[in-house]
């Protein structure tokens, strides 16, 4: 039999402490995350989920010069770790909707292009190469706005602009997908559908990473929940384990009643 090198997890923190303010966010927190593994990142408002994302971004550094590590690397630069993890935040999405360049209102397909450069808009001096404009045009094609590609952001439906910023995420043809609270804002129609977006990403070899407080956001094809309260994890498991009535009462401090249909579940809080 030949042996096979084990693959480095996708991402890996360990001991992981971040202040924000006076405040500590994240305790010592320890999260692996496996190439492959989809996975949600379940917890209550403030327990510390989106900090995550403030992690990759470098918005936020942890404490004590502890390394946060990458396919088994803890040096990336932003610019090549976008090559490996995309990501989709309301906060993005804040930034580009009724962005301006100098090439007038900012489109979708500018929106996604302006992701080459680390940037919110394509200005007069990025130089948009045939191989750039092609890429943009399929990771549009890949999410079904092809046909949004000169709309305006600004006049877009919420569910609209979020579907472009997966597309921008996409361009980099990354590994995985970091969606920080995919959802917000979308009425039940919208978010159904946009769920069934990210199905197939997830079904066409995307790895989703989701930070979420709701439950019913939980594909089915996600197999994997961490749960985190106070800036700790405080569930590490299969779906299976893990999203049960006693667990997710004590996550969220209320009584807890949980349904699953066809793979999607469903929580009434009493």
């Amino acid at each position: 039999m030949i042996d096979r090198p084990e693959l480095p997890p996708l991402l890996e923190l360990d001991q992981i402490s971040v202040m924000r303010g006076e405040r500590l966010v994240l305790d010592r927190l320890n999260l692996r995350i496996e190439q492959g593994q989809h996975i949600a990142i379940l917890g209550p408002n403030g327990s510390g989920k989106s900090t995550l994302l403030g992690l990759l971004t470098r918005e936020h550094y942890p404490l004590g010069g502890r390394q946060i590590r990458v396919l088994g690397r803890d040096r990336w630069s932003v610019a090549d770790l976008r090559q490996v993890i995309g990501i989709v935040s309301p906060s993005l999405h804040a930034d580009l909707a009724g962005r301006e360049t100098g090439r007038g209102p900012l489109s979708a397909f500018d929106a996604v292009a302006s992701a080459f450069f680390g940037a919110s808009g394509v200005w007069q001096h990025h130089v948009l190469t045939a191989e750039m404009r092609s890429r943009t045009g399929r990771a549009l094609e890949r999410i079904g706005i092809a046909h949004l590609a000169a709309r305006d952001m600004a006049t877009m439906s919420t569910g609209e602009a979020r579907r472009v910023l997966i597309a921008r995420a996409l361009v980099h043809e990354p590994r995985a997908l970091f969606l920080d609270e995919p959802c917000g804002g979308l009425d039940p129609g919208t978010r159904r559908s946009f769920l069934e977006t990210l199905r197939g990403l997830a079904r066409g070899g995307t790895t989703l990473i989701m930070v979420t407080h709701h439950i019913e956001e939980i594909l089915p094809e996600i197999d994997h929940v961490v749960t985190i309260r106070n800036g700790a994890v405080t569930g590490d498991d299969s779906k299976a384990r893990l999203l049960d009535a006693a667990s997710l009462s004590a996550l969220f401090d209320a009584d807890v009643t949980l349904d699953c249909v066809d793979g999607w579940y469903s929580a009434r809080f009493a």
